[in-house]
């Protein structure tokens, strides 16, 4: 450090001592302050706070440096910066320090950014940056919230931004929208003391922007008196000065077109037209007349933000004239009309307004209602614009959704069209005739608006707070979808609403299927209400009792389709099975079955015949199965050849699933899990048939034809999606089509129909007569001529549109066959999850395999196929083979489950791709855990433990065989031939992860199919299965589940075996020409390692002397191939892995010296021209990361070559105890070795030379500092010895350390025996300049 505080090296010394000492200060303690600086600039918000946080902490702690002046200076000079983002940056952190400190003055702040940024001296190359930083030093005096108090530097800061406003190109209108902001909280006083500086009582300068309007409108709401008195006349809703502000409020719209919000003047000019009593015209002429007649996107989003703003302020007549305006109907035009992809619609930030409104009035259902009747009452052509589902109606009231409610209930009963706010849209006019704007088609489209409103209503609704209104929505729609009125009562309020246009079918249709998915919103939001008189019953229950009491009202109240006497008989049979469920309750199997029950109930007023036939069944099997524990073997009996009650309902249940319900797929996926334990075969063989995609092909499958009416919905869906399209998208779509419709008009060109359209065009030559083609036709045979193609190609046109109607229905059937597959997969999800130990979950792995290749292998991508494919997996994978329970009781199936795990690997061979390959692989691991798992019944043991989780099996010794049913005998030849191919053909499906979980999780197989390994590891296979072998080999040995299954005089032999072909791999290391020999020599070195720890660890009698002489040999080529450059990818860690071997041999790696690459500068330079003034700090980010060393000691290339240097010396910095002790410490373990053999300590004397030949034996290891290998029992002495070698064994002799064995010390502290560190390799930066200085100035 006396370097740097010398005056040789610091900056010329300022004329005061103090601040000369302030600077010096500054220079020692601003390291972290000066990054603080850095910090603020950044993008990232939290980074900026807390990087201002600390620097006020910091300025805060030291309130007498100079610290804060250099933070003032810095944050001004940031203003003003070129990076654009960082300027509000220091803005803010410049106010938040003005604020905290209050003894700087505000007005020389100003000055000193007047004086840093001078308007007048710059250069109009620069001026941007001058003027930014002017604004943003009189906004950061704005934030510190102490303008106000300072009246002079309020004055000096008005004026300014009068003299930035001028230089509108680079400010716009900020300058004048910062003084707004400032003048708002000024004082009225001081405001009338401003208002002649600021403002000019002029109207054609205040309408002339938005900003000077704004200026206008806030000093007409703070000082109005003053304003009157100062300008006269101030009424700004002159005929004169509307069309003024219709283009302010147009440039408003303008420049707020990216920020996405209201501007301020809008809604300022809204609230004084309000005060003033001018509205109305305010609204008519300037926004519906003004803005909306030259339409632009952003003039429109500003009247329909001022229409959301506006609602709060508006009373109920004003919000009659807002909504049946004509902005209504152009933001209903827009809703129809806009598209996502190039203006996004409008309707997410209206429902943010009238979320608000609605929240802020909770106390008022009338205005409520008034809003949302309105916007409910914009029509397209009877279509309302607004969405069925709108979450504002979570803020409405109870009396106002009951109001809300009652409304639409009221205009589906009785469409008054007058009311609605209707338009259609210039596409509309123009395209459409006359009929689609009769009455009729907008009723319709109204009712079944209002249908899915009511029922989406219910959604937002908490069903215990409003169980009124649920109750009424649900009966108004079960009356009118089944039921009409015979004579009005009072016992039913339905019979009171009578219809002013009756309904439809189309509309009744629409009810049914609506009232269906509001009795599944009801069952899926909640099962019951309590503390109502129906307590403890589901509404389903509820709205059956309803039905049953409009069908006893036969004298008021008639069915839609009347009962035939079989299924009325059919409902109230059902009902007596209601009431013996209900008296057993509290079974869950008799709740799953009332629900059941209940819905095909229903479902009799919708299709009666066949709801009734499986009334019928259902009631049967239900009484079977809650009756079969006390009368089973008579209804075997009696009904021999019935078929049992669990296969009828599973094709009850089959069939319900065929329906597009998600309520029955629910029903069906409940009662099912009730059912699983009574499962037959042929039951499940019904699922499987479905499943069976070879079997659905050719039979004709009722279950997936859709009802009608779901085609019919789907078209009227479709019409009314196409009614709302705009012209551009509808003609887009009729040029699609057409080119479509050419393109498969030119593809089905058969050559039939060109025989016969070349047959009519010489029939036609032959009809003029005329056999010259020279010669034109006459008009009666062109006539003629025109007829026959026309008829020809009319006659095509049928048949290419047949051809494709065909292709629609195979492509639909498709479909609808793949959506009821994976609805019945939910029976199959069920079975898996509840009834895992049941055996016939075994006969459904093949199925789902099948389904799994299946999907593979077509590829489809289609969504239904995608969804098939990732259910089947997750079921197969999760479900089945991971689950901790699986069957036991296999005894009588132990064959037929053998061959399957034969089939199964057979198949797994024949795939193409791998991913199905590993299904069939785990599909035959699980089976191998079954038969694991099941005790033999000849040789039951007395506690025998169950398994645990499939992924991690216990492993078994040989001696559990005869405990269970897995015969090694046959399934280890099927494994055998699987891992055969796998390691002789090219391209096999197998993978090295599907071996290792067999072996992990069976390793008395892995002990059958080493054999196979070692055949494959050496020898004429190719480089990539010998990679495999190794890789499976290494992953398997050092398995300790293995090590088990051996006992001693097997293990060493083995491991003899493995080491003695490894060693043959080794005789080509480094003569590596591909890839994969290159990764086959790597995986040899790697599987050498795990040997040679395996043979340390167990002390196994293993020659390693033909090791040591093939590595040894090798030695010189892998060190040639590393530094020459020539090695493959991988060779660097070729070479590590063969000394991680020498070193478990006891031979030391030799140290390879870093040479510094640049020259050593002379000695006759000045030791002061290598030093560098040090003018200041880097912030750590922009340090560099490696600094290179400029020059090298001279000292350093006198050097020997081979010497190690020395650690401690004159020329290195002083250094601690403990550092000599580690530098002494790692300088005698880590000697350099030559030639790779280990260096010796302290031998025994008379010790003989190794000789390569010599046999090396492993002796048994003490502890963790046993000794890793010796050759007859002596260390091996390398030939060549380094310089110092017999100090060095004197020094380690005297320390008390054995020189025995080179590796005594390694298992205890192997990273101390890393290459003696060198100061001037390890050295970096500043140290290594000042290691050099200092060595240039020692004489």
């Amino acid at each position: 450090m006396a370097e740097i505080r010398s005056p040789k090296v610091a900056e010329p010394a300022p004329p005061g001592g103090a601040m000369s000492a302030d600077r010096h200060g500054l220079l020692e303690h601003s390291r972290e302050f000066l990054d603080f600086f850095w910090d603020i600039a950044k993008p990232h918000q939290q980074t900026r706070l807390e990087a201002t946080e600390k620097l006020l902490a910091y300025l805060r702690a030291r309130p007498e440096g100079s610290e804060r002046k250099y933070a003032l200076k810095r944050l001004i000079t940031g203003l003003g910066v070129g990076r654009e983002a960082a300027r509000p940056c220091y803005s803010m952190a410049l106010a938040q320090l003005l604020q905290s400190f209050e003894d700087i003055p505000l007005c020389s702040i100003l000055e000193q950014v007047q004086e840093k940024y001078d308007l007048n001296t710059a250069k109009k190359a620069t001026i941007r940056p001058v003027l930014f930083a002017n604004l943003f030093g009189v906004l950061a005096l704005f934030q510190s919230g102490r303008l106000m108090k300072d009246q002079k530097a309020l004055m000096k800061s008005v004026k300014l931004l009068q003299v930035l406003s001028h230089h509108y190109n680079h400010l716009q209108g900020q300058p004048l929208q910062a003084l707004v902001d400032i003048l708002s909280e000024v004082p009225e006083a001081m405001f009338e003391e401003l208002l002649p500086k600021i403002l000019r009582a002029d109207f054609s300068v205040i309408l002339s922007s938005p900003r000077h309007l704004e200026l206008f409108l806030l000093a007409y709401r703070k000082v109005p008196s003053k304003l009157k008195s100062w300008m006269g006349s101030i009424d700004l809703f002159t005929d004169e000065n509307m069309p003024r502000l219709v283009n302010v409020l147009r440039l408003a719209a303008t420049s707020a077109k990216k920020e996405n919000k209201l501007p301020n003047v809008a809604l300022d000019l809204l609230r004084l037209a309000l005060k003033e009593n001018k509205f109305p015209s305010f609204w008519k002429e300037v926004l519906e007349q003004g803005l909306l007649t030259k339409a632009s996107w952003p003039a429109s989003f500003l009247c329909f933000r001022l229409l959301g703003a506006a609602l709060p302020l508006l009373s109920k007549e004003q919000l009659q004239l807002v909504m049946r305006g004509d902005l209504a109907r152009h933001f209903g035009e827009h809703m129809v009309t806009a598209k996502l992809s190039s203006q996004s619609k409008f309707i997410p930030e209206m429902s943010e307004y009238v979320g608000t409104f609605l929240e802020g009035c909770q106390d008022d259902p009338a205005r409520q209602l008034s809003v949302m009747v309105a916007f409910s009452s914009i029509t397209n052509q009877g279509l309302p614009v607004m969405p069925t589902f709108w979450r504002v109606t979570k803020f409405l009231s109870s009396q106002a959704l009951r109001d809300y409610m009652a409304w639409l209930q009221d205009m589906f009963l009785r469409p008054n069209l007058d009311c609605l706010v209707d338009f259609s849209t210039a596409n509309q006019k123009r395209e459409q005739d006359a009929s689609f704007n009769s009455p009729e088609r907008a009723v319709f489209r109204l009712r079944k608006w209002i249908i899915h409103r009511l029922v989406s209503l219910l959604d937002t609704l908490q069903l215990e707070k409003e169980e009124t209104l649920v109750e009424q929505v649900a009966r108004f729609c079960l009356f009118h979808s089944f039921f009409k009125t015979k004579k009005p009562t009072g016992q039913i309020p339905e019979t009171k609403q009578q219809f002013s246009l009756d309904m439809d079918s189309r509309i009744r249709e629409f009810f049914v299927n609506a009232f269906f998915s509001l009795l599944q919103t009801l069952t899926t939001k909640s099962r019951h209400v309590p503390g109502q008189a129906h307590s403890g019953h589901p509404w389903i229950y509820r709205l059956v009792q309803l039905a049953d009491m409009l069908l006893n009202h036969s004298r008021n109240v008639a069915i839609i389709t009347p009962f035939t006497t079989q299924q009325r008989q059919a409902w109230d049979h059902m009902l007596e099975t209601l009431k013996e469920l209900e008296a057993r309750s509290s079974e869950p199997k008799a709740a799953a079955f009332q629900h059941l029950l209940l819905l095909v109930g229903l479902h009799l007023f919708k299709s009666p015949t066949e709801s009734c036939d499986l009334l019928g069944d259902i009631q049967t099997c239900i009484k079977k199965s809650m009756g079969e524990k006390t009368r089973r073997s008579r209804s075997k009996a009696i009904n021999a050849k019935e078929p049992p009650w669990v296969e009828v309902m599973v094709e009850i249940l089959l069939s319900l699933l065929s329906q597009p319900s998600n309520l029955m797929r629910q029903v069906a996926r409940s009662v099912f899990g009730h059912i699983c334990s009574h499962l037959t075969p042929r039951a499940l063989q019904l699922i499987l048939n479905v499943l069976n995609p070879e079997a659905n092909q050719d039979e004709d499958d009722a279950v997936v034809v859709t009802d009608d009416s779901d085609e019919k919905q789907l078209m009227d869906a479709e019409d009314e999606s196409s009614d709302s399209k705009d012209e551009n998208s509808e003609s887009e779509a009729d040029s699609e089509g057409e080119e479509s419709e050419e393109e498969e008009r030119d593809e089905h060109v058969d050559p039939g129909f060109r025989q016969q359209l070349m047959e009519v065009l010489q029939a036609g030559k032959a009809l003029g007569g005329e056999d010259s083609e020279e010669e034109e036709l006459s008009d009666e045979a062109m006539m003629a001529l025109d007829e026959s193609l026309s008829s020809l190609f009319a006659e095509q046109k049928l048949r290419i549109q047949a051809q494709r109607d065909e292709k629609n229905k195979l492509q639909k059937e498709k479909t609808l066959r793949r959506d009821f597959q994976i609805r019945v997969l939910d029976l199959v999800e069920v079975l898996v999850t509840r009834q895992p130990e049941s055996p016939l979950v075994l006969e459904l792995l093949e199925p789902l395999l099948n389904i799994i290749q299946r999907s593979m292998r077509s590829g489809g991508s289609s969504k239904q196929e995608q969804d098939l494919l990732h259910k089947t997996a997750r079921i197969f994978m999760h479900h089945l083979c991971r689950s901790r329970h699986y069957c036991r009781d296999v005894g009588h199936c132990t064959s037929a489950l053998h061959g399957q795990v034969e089939r199964l690997v057979r198949q797994a061979g024949q795939q193409a791709d791998s991913s199905v390959t590993l299904y069939y692989f785990n599909a035959s691991l699980y089976l191998l855990r079954v038969l694991k798992g099941s005790a033999n019944k000849k040789h039951v043991p007395g506690g025998q433990q169950q398994q645990g989780t499939g992924a991690s099996d216990v492993p078994e010794d040989s001696d559990s065989q005869t405990t269970n049913c897995l015969d090694l005998d046959l399934v280890a030849p099927v494994y055998s031939a699987a891992l055969s191919s796998f390691l002789t053909k090219r391209n096999s499906p197998f993978t090295v992860p599907m071996f290792l979980s067999l072996f992990s999780r069976y390793p008395t197989i892995c002990k059958r199919l080493l054999p196979v390994l070692l055949q494959c590891l050496a020898g004429s296979s190719r480089a990539r299965q010998q990679t495999q072998a190794c890789l499976l080999l290494q992953k398997t040995l050092s398995a300790r589940e293995l090590r088990v299954c051996f006992e001693d005089p097997e293990w060493e032999p083995l491991i003899g075996q493995v080491l003695a072909k490894v060693t043959e791999n080794l005789r080509e290391l480094g003569e590596a020409q591909s890839k994969s020999e290159n990764q086959k020599q790597l995986t040899s070195l790697e599987l050498l390692n795990t040997l040679l720890r395996i043979i340390h660890h167990e002390e196994l009698a293993v020659d390693l002397t033909a090791l040591l002489g093939v590595l040894q040999g090798q030695q010189q080529r892998l060190r040639q191939s590393l530094q020459q450059g020539e090695h493959s990818i991988g060779s660097s860690r070729l070479y590590d892995l063969y000394w991680q071997a020498m070193k478990m041999l006891g031979v030391q790696r030799p140290k390879v010296e870093k040479k510094d690459t640049k020259e050593v500068p002379g000695t006759s330079e000045s030791p002061i021209s290598t030093k560098r003034k040090k003018k200041g700090f880097l912030p750590e980010t922009k340090k560099r990361k490696k600094r290179k060393l400029e020059a090298a000691a001279p000292e350093e290339g006198a050097k020997p070559e081979g010497a190690t240097p020395v650690a401690t010396g004159g020329n290195q910095p002083p250094s601690t105890g403990k550092k000599k002790r580690r530098r002494a410490k790692a300088k005698g373990l880590a000697q350099p070795q030559v030639n790779g053999t280990p260096a010796t300590k302290s031998p025994a004397p008379g010790a003989p030379a190794l000789s390569p030949s010599t046999p090396a034996k492993t002796p048994e290891l003490k502890k963790k500092s046993k000794r890793l290998s010796r050759v007859n029992g002596d260390t091996p002495v390398s030939p060549t010895e380094p310089s110092g070698k017999e100090q060095h064994q004197k020094v380690l002799a005297k320390k008390g350390i054995s020189g025995k064995s080179p590796q005594s010390t390694l298992p205890r502290k192997r990273s101390r025996l890393s290459v003696v560190r060198s100061p001037s390799l390890f050295q970096s930066g500043a140290k290594k300049k000042k290691s050099l200085r200092k060595k240039l100035r020692t004489p």
